[in-house]
């Protein structure tokens, strides 16, 4: 049977300073994150295009930014379910000034780097493939989810070989060369459970 999944990087984030954030740990800050106007707008202007029109089933993290994102998405008798299995990399660090530096680089040169309570991309993978696993089980044929750019390249490390620069190859073809732009999108076309080809939409060319 095939199955297309949609895995979707958040819209733009607000950058602005929210002082109801100021009691909370550095994790909760980030689950918290909203979007700015113009990522609302981002997201709605996506939503429309005929790529989406045939969903049966719309998946978001459990962070703001992804369930503000995914409500676009939602019509109709559209179902939504929101899960952690799709949740952002877990630094592990109380502020940003303990983040070391290259922490970014690191991490993808070596898949079993973190720090601290963090998460490893390794582990970020495992849980990721473990929530594609529960979707493919299900029956429906056409899913969105709304997760966050490194989450999406670590499941896609399963599969392709990808590099912190940009570039994205699946069978040993590129398809993917750049920087992240928010709701990043990649369709994910499996057969009986077997991914058969990647194709990254870019939105904001």
């Amino acid at each position: 049977m095939k199955k297309i999944i949609y895995f979707m990087r958040h819209s733009e984030v607000y950058k602005g300073i929210n002082h109801n954030y100021n009691s909370d740990s550095l994790l909760e800050n980030n689950m918290k994150s909203i979007l700015s106007i113009n990522g609302e707008n981002m997201a709605s202007q996506v939503s429309k295009l005929d790529e989406f029109s045939n969903l049966d089933l719309v998946v978001s993290s459990n962070y703001v930014r992804a369930m503000a994102t995914a409500k676009y998405f939602v019509k109709d008798e559209i179902n939504f379910v929101v899960s952690d299995l799709f949740g952002e990399r877990k630094h592990g660090i109380n502020s940003w000034d303990e983040l070391p530096e290259d922490f970014e680089r690191k991490q993808f040169e070596d898949f079993n780097f973190k720090v601290g309570t963090g998460e490893s991309l390794n582990e970020v993978k495992e849980r990721m493939l473990k929530g594609l696993d529960l979707l493919l089980e299900q029956d429906f044929n056409n899913i969105l989810v709304v997760s966050h750019g490194t989450a999406i390249a670590s499941l896609l490390s399963n599969w392709c070989s990808i590099n912190y620069g940009g570039e994205y190859k699946f069978n040993d073809k590129v398809f993917f060369n750049r920087r992240w732009n928010y709701l990043e999108c990649f369709k994910l076309e499996f057969e009986d459970k077997t991914l058969v080809n990647v194709e990254n939409l870019n939105f904001f060319q």
